[in-house]
């Protein structure tokens, strides 16, 4: 079965659904989300996107990002997709919503109504190689840095949420 996005206004009332490849081809509002996950050292936990991805391949971005099933909550949803990318069960907390549309490589756009949602632990990850090829710790500075010098590293949608993070969650 085809993957299916929720398809919404900039309200995030749903008013259909879509493939996923076709949402991004057409460069169609969707629901999304995205996880941030903190140790407690304060470093975040990074994945590498996996190699042959339909976009983002190999790049690097926050903990965990999705789109929720049709039906499906977005908190659940977000709990649901960072234990099976990642292997981690933790609480979150949701943060904020925002609107972003970006430019991909292959002619795809991103047009997310973005769901954030942000949590703490000291679990292990354990990838599913389908979704992510590698992860590390990093603290907020040290991937503002390395986001300034290598933009093309990051996901377009990180490099929108990085600094809003930093101010939320600062010391």
């Amino acid at each position: 079965m085809t993957d299916q996005v929720v398809l919404v206004t900039e309200n995030d009332e749903a008013i259909g659904l879509m493939p996923k490849l076709e949402a991004h081809e057409k460069g169609v509002l969707h629901r999304a989300f995205s996880v941030f996950i903190f140790n407690s050292k304060n470093e975040m936990l990074l994945q590498r996107r996996a190699f042959g991805k339909y976009h983002s391949e190999g790049l690097w971005s926050n903990t965990c990002c999705s789109h929720p099933l049709p039906g499906e909550d977005v908190h659940h949803g977000a709990v649901r997709r960072l234990r099976e990318e990642m292997g981690i069960e933790t609480d979150l907390e949701f943060m904020y919503t925002f609107q972003y549309r970006a430019d991909l490589e292959n002619g795809l756009t991103e047009n997310e109504l973005d769901h954030v949602f942000i949590g703490t632990t000291d679990a292990t990850p354990v990838i599913d190689p389908a979704e992510a090829s590698d992860y590390k710790y990093l603290t907020i500075p040290e991937i503002q840095t390395d986001i300034a010098q290598n933009p093309q590293a990051y996901t377009e949608w990180f490099k929108i949420c990085i600094p809003v993070i930093a101010r939320r969650i600062a010391p």
